[in-house]
């Protein structure tokens, strides 16, 4: 079917904090996709999460219209 919905994967989050930043990186276990973003330490872990979901399925579509992945 061409309209089929596709299946949201499972989305691995790793933080790593140093002095005033964090970093979250996200990665996509169906595609092994990985963005990473960094902001202040201080700000919130689910801010951060978000921000670094909505970067993942930016890339996870460009990659899907480039032909990239199916």
């Amino acid at each position: 079917m061409a309209n089929e919905s596709r299946r949201e994967s499972e989305v691995y989050f790793e933080i790593t904090v140093i002095g005033g930043s964090a970093k979250v990186a996200a990665v996509d276990a169906a595609t092994a996709i990985e963005v990473a973003v960094v902001g202040p330490a201080s700000a919130s872990l689910t801010d951060l999460k978000k921000l670094a979901l909505a970067k993942l399925k930016a890339r996870i579509a460009r990659e899907r219209r480039e032909g990239g992945i199916p």
